[in-house]
């Protein structure tokens, strides 16, 4: 279950988010997945800090339970788990909202990335203060 502090946002499957099998494809819900993560950044970071470093994805691990059909309206929530030395977990769930059925679970880890030097950076006291940490895992 997602802790209160997660960001969330809807979105409505659109025709070229489906496959042959006439349902969500899997590289739909990765870009959601990745949507999440970067609509969150932009929406609590200080833009002096988005200047500053970028977020690189090490991995991604899905569990696709339902599927979602073309017109459905999904309801995304994400947040971080624990962070590490410079990589920080991030968690997300998608759901359709007309029936709250969940369709998708994520986790994936992250790696802080110094734009000027394009090495990873360290997750420090700053960026621990931009999200909130501690969150049970969901999966």
């Amino acid at each position: 279950m997602p802790p209160p502090a997660a960001y969330n946002f809807t979105v409505r499957v659109s025709p070229d988010d489906i496959d042959a099998q006439n349902h969500v494809n899997n590289v739909a819900y990765l870009k959601y997945v990745q949507d999440a993560a970067v609509r969150h950044w932009f929406a609590v970071a200080p833009a002096k800090i988005v200047t500053a470093v970028a977020w690189v994805v090490r991995r991604h691990e899905i569990e696709y339970k339902k599927p979602g059909f073309a017109g459905d309206e999904l309801e995304i929530k994400t947040w971080v788990g624990e962070p590490t030395a410079a990589t920080w977990e991030r968690f997300t769930e998608i759901r359709r909202a007309a029936d709250g059925d969940l369709l998708v679970s994520a986790r994936t880890v992250w790696v802080l990335i110094d734009i000027e030097t394009r090495r990873p950076r360290r997750v420090d006291a700053t960026f621990k203060a931009i999200f909130p940490t501690a969150f049970p895992d969901p999966i």
